[in-house]
């Protein structure tokens, strides 16, 4: 998998246009991500439905809180049927930040993003469904056909949602992008792909990674600090011990996020917190940070920030990402 995470912060005709030329750069999944505070994604996905032809398209990560999870899956069904079979659905417990302004931060857990889940891939094979669980449907189902498979592709980094995407879901979106953390998420899913069915088919772990690429490593690094700073906001201790990285630093960070204060918030982002939560620099160095977390994941969605020009960054990624294939 070589994908790109669009933030819908942009435009919805600018955004379009960086998904038609992600396509043409030969990326194959692209995920529109999901925060209130920015344009609609599904708005954002129709269009992109329309002014693509073979890139896979879905939200990327929608969570099961803020829209009733049989909603978010007629959603995505419509993004399949209008795209002609080339739907997904990233779907995962949120930024807790993010839903803590909405009041939904106590909801997040591993039961209700696979009961989610595992009730919208009832409805898109056409089943009705009753359900009494973290939501409650009775006798749901969708009027219209969903055509193709619509991969389920988890969002987390806890080791129980890492092992639960690799016994039930088509893959894992492991919010990381260096090779310690993602050998880590190896380790843990390759426990949950154990007891995974063949009937399921196989399983992909993406490295689903900030990526800042630039010519000018300074403007790539300083570019980085946005993303970096929500990670650093929602890593667990054992991550932040990893890399040796302050609790009480990336708490700030959080309240600060949560308060609104994001400059401040950004300011306290440290070069070591770049280098852990990040794939930063030049295209030599992101190639060199993709070919070390490729020793451990079977593909990268290029995230926020992509780089200091979008433009630029989103060709230069993929430059990047083709170059390690050619090393291995």
């Amino acid at each position: 998998m070589l994908g790109l995470e669009l933030t819908p912060e942009h435009p919805v005709d600018d955004l379009v246009e960086l998904g038609t030329q992600a396509e043409r750069e030969g990326y194959d999944s692209l995920f529109v991500s999901c925060h209130y505070n920015n344009r609609d994604p599904f708005a954002v996905l129709a269009r992109l439905a329309a002014e693509t032809d073979d890139i896979r398209l879905g939200p990327g990560v929608a969570n099961p809180y803020e829209l009733h999870p049989v909603t978010l899956a007629g959603k995505v069904a419509t993004v399949a049927e209008a795209s002609g079979g080339r739907g997904l659905l990233g779907i995962g417990p949120g930024d807790p930040s993010t839903l803590r302004n909405l009041g939904l931060e106590d909801e997040r857990g591993l039961r209700s993003v696979l009961e989610a889940f595992k009730v919208a891939q009832q409805l898109w094979d056409g089943e009705r469904v009753t359900h009494d669980g973290t939501f409650e449907a009775t006798d749901a189902g969708l009027n219209f056909d969903v055509p193709g498979e619509v991969p389920v592709y988890v969002g987390g980094e806890g080791p129980h949602m890492c092992r639960m995407a690799g016994k039930h879901a088509d893959g894992l979106l492991f919010n990381g992008s260096h090779p310690d953390d993602l050998a880590w998420a190896r380790e843990q899913v390759d426990i949950g792909v154990e007891d995974r069915p063949d009937s399921r088919g196989e399983f992909a772990l993406a490295a689903y990674a900030s990526v800042s690429v630039s010519e000018d490593a300074d403007a790539a690094r300083e570019a980085a600090r946005p993303p970096v700073a929500f990670i650093a906001a929602g890593a667990a201790p054992p991550v932040l011990d990893r890399h040796g990285i302050d609790a009480d630093r990336a708490s700030d960070i959080g309240e600060k996020i949560s308060a609104g204060a994001f400059s401040e918030a950004f300011g306290l982002v440290t070069p070591t917190m770049i280098d852990a939560f990040s794939m930063a620099g030049t295209p030599d160095d992101v190639a060199d940070q993709m070919d070390a977390v490729l020793e451990h994941a079977d593909g990268v969605v290029v995230g926020s920030p992509i780089g200091p020009d979008l433009e630029e960054a989103i060709t230069l990624a993929a430059a990047a990402y083709r170059s390690t294939n050619r090393r291995r």
